[in-house]
């Protein structure tokens, strides 16, 4: 299934500093206190704290903006300041968020650690994968990404879009136009 990037829709944060776009959460509708995982791209358009998602470990990839800092409460400190730069940290630690220069785009993956696995990798060349999650997700991130099922269904996607495939199916994807993708794995306690 292709979610593309015009299909989703802005909604303020848990904690009302910013704008979220859901691209896929499972169960569906449910209120974000209660997914077992979900995915969205976020704008940050000022320093902030963090909204509080106790149980839930999160990744987050900086996609556009010159980047930001994360600081721990215990003193720790994620640096993300080129484009795919990648955080891992806890959803209940507290965390204040400083820009560098400027907005950013984010992009966002929560698991409830009770409930689901979550693996990230970024890239900007073609790959392949052939190894099972419950889900997966490529998040084309920049330019245009071919892809090839292995059924031999094809699909390109736009910066932006998401594909998602519900079972342990092989994919191979070529990057053109400057592309760039995130590959989200999550796998179901």
């Amino acid at each position: 299934m292709i979610i593309r990037a015009d299909s989703l829709t802005p909604a303020p944060w848990k904690n009302g500093g910013g704008l979220t776009r859901e691209i896929a959460a499972e169960p569906q509708g449910v209120s974000l206190d209660a997914f077992a995982w979900r995915l969205s791209l976020a704008d940050v358009a000022s320093d902030g704290a963090f909204s509080n998602f106790a149980g839930v470990d999160r990744v987050l990839v900086l996609l556009d903006g010159a980047g930001m800092r994360l600081a721990q409460a215990h003193g720790g400190v994620h640096v993300l300041d080129a484009p795919l730069a990648i955080a891992h940290f806890a959803g209940e630690t507290p965390i204040h968020a400083t820009l560098i220069d400027g907005p950013t785009r984010d992009f966002n993956v929560m698991v409830r650690r009770d409930r689901a696995r979550a693996t990230v990798a970024a890239g900007r060349t073609s790959g392949s994968l052939a190894h099972e999650h419950d889900l997966t997700f490529l998040f084309c991130a920049q330019g245009r990404i071919d892809i090839k099922l292995a059924d031999d269904a094809r699909h390109t996607l736009e910066a932006g879009d998401t594909l998602r495939v519900d079972r342990a199916t092989p994919l191979n994807w070529a990057v053109r136009d400057g592309g760039s993708w995130l590959l989200v794995g999550i796998d179901l306690s």
